[in-house]
């Protein structure tokens, strides 16, 4: 009698599985949904130019950096400390919202796995029998798998080489990728990183598989401090499925296997240790056992769950929300607390910080640095020192530049006379002469420093790029200087 009482419970009944999942889509499709869009925009990125400029470059051939259509010289890169600050408090705050959403929805390895096991070893070639087992590894003792897995390594590495090509162009653009690709042999250490690459997503992919996530990720170590009870992730509700294992921490044991053993303790509970949701996961875990560091948030289990607790008329066991709404039943998860918006108030304060930085670029760098001569006495009297001048032309196009002493008519520039032209991108040193027949100081005992303001501006665009610079004038002390007789 209670055979048959436990088999009428969980009968699916009729059309409730139709009705119960009318407009569900699985996350699993919507992730794929997301690949894609994620897979284009690391594509074309690297092609798209605003006034000439990258949307994205760290140049390091060039010594430039491209953002948003803006060129910043290597003398610039002040912006470094911003965009570092918002990928990190950017991964902070995602991880304490949703768990480890950027693995299972973002991350290069999960797509390519994905890529590789999903479609090239299941769909495409029929290795495995189904994507709704992860667990099962193909069986290699067949000649048929064996041809079919160098097949799919092939795949791959046409793949992976261009996922590699794909990832230098943030650093190559791609107009100069494939030029220097025409002569490898003059790019060796280009060659050579791309290739590299390519076989360490070779190797990664088909032979480490998740154990990268498990065992090298130091991501899965760092987001167990910035999860809390509203962090939402899947979740297992032991309160409606029954506790299947016992104990704590890592140390829990699993204590039913069959539903007759679950009920026979639990009549009331839910779960009918079908284990979809272990075959289904691909770091193979199970999900039921709590919070574990190998759980990428790919939320296939929710899938599974869903699937067969429809059939039953039910809600699934396992869902996307927090320990505090699933696990507890505590209340509704909280997405805006202290934690989210601490941290959306700091990225916002960062945003602000890098557009204000980069509104401020100058077009044109120069450096004044000193000889190490501290100055020159001619013999009418007259004091020179000499500087060494770094120009840069961080323009798109080319200027004609010229520099003048401000504040202080005493002091000319004695060398160079003549403005001089610096095409885009290019660099210029000049060693420059500033000159005084005038007596600037008049000190017995040392030299002195005298401040000195130098502006210099592209004579073709005098408004717009104009920069100042300090620095001194050094004037020797009074028993040095002898001015001639009528002086």
């Amino acid at each position: 009698m209670e055979a048959v009482v436990e088999n009428e419970k969980n009968k699916p009944k009729k059309n409730v599985s139709k009705e119960y999942l009318k407009g569900w889509i699985e996350y699993r499709i919507k992730r794929y949904w997301f690949y894609i869009a994620v897979t284009v925009v690391a594509l074309v990125m690297p092609w798209i130019k605003i006034n000439g400029n990258h949307l994205f470059l760290l140049s390091f051939d060039h010594k430039k950096l491209h953002l948003a259509g803006v060129a910043f010289d290597m003398q610039e890169l002040y912006l470094m400390p911003f965009l570092l600050m918002l990928l990190f408090l950017g991964i902070f705050a995602v991880t304490a919202i949703g768990g480890r959403a950027w693995c299972g929805w973002a991350c290069p390895q999960t797509i390519f796995r994905v890529i590789y096991r999903d479609f090239i070893e299941t769909k495409l070639l029929g290795m495995r029998k189904s994507i709704k087992n992860k667990q099962k590894e193909p069986d290699m003792e067949k000649a048929e798998n064996q041809g079919k897995k160098v097949v799919a390594i092939l795949i791959w590495t046409v793949l992976s080489l261009i996922a590699a090509a794909n990832f230098l162009w943030y650093f190559v653009p791609p107009e100069d990728f494939f030029a220097y690709l025409k002569n490898p042999g003059e790019h060796m250490m280009l060659v050579g990183i791309l290739l590299s690459f390519a076989a360490f997503l070779i190797i990664d992919v088909v032979f480490i598989k998740e154990d990268f996530c498990v065992y090298i990720c130091p991501y899965s170590r760092v987001q167990s401090v910035l999860y809390d009870d509203d962090t939402v992730m899947a979740v297992y509700d032991p309160i409606r499925g029954g506790d299947i294992y016992q104990g704590h921490g890592n140390d829990r044991n699993k204590q039913f296997t069959k539903y007759k053993e679950l009920l026979a303790v639990n009549p009331a509970a839910e779960c009918t240790t079908c284990e979809s949701c272990v075959t289904i996961c691909p770091t193979h875990i199970d999900i039921r056992k709590g919070l574990q560091l190998e759980c990428i948030n790919c939320l296939e289990c929710v899938d599974a769950c869903t699937k067969v607790m429809g059939a039953l008329g039910k809600p699934s066991l396992v869902r996307w929300s927090s320990e505090k709404e699933a696990l507890r039943h505590e209340g509704k998860t909280q997405y805006f607390r202290g934690k989210v918006i601490a941290y959306f108030v700091a990225l916002i304060l960062v945003l602000v910080g890098l557009f204000t930085m980069g509104s401020t670029k100058e077009h044109m760098l120069l450096n004044v640095n000193k000889t190490t001569r501290l100055y020159k006495i001619l013999e009418n009297g007259t004091v020179e020192n000499d500087y060494i001048f770094l120009f840069a032309n961080t323009d798109s196009k080319e200027h004609t530049y010229f520099f003048e002493v401000v504040g202080n008519d005493k002091i000319i520039v004695e060398r160079p006379k003549e403005s001089f032209r610096l095409g885009a991108g290019m660099k210029k040193k000049k060693v420059v002469v500033l000159q005084t027949q005038a007596q600037l100081a008049n000190d017995a005992r040392k030299d002195v420093p005298i401040p000195v303001t130098i502006k210099a501006y592209a004579i073709d665009d005098k408004e717009k790029i104009v920069v100042e610079r300090e620095t001194v004038f050094v004037y020797p002390r009074a028993d040095l200087v002898k001015k001639p007789s009528g002086l």
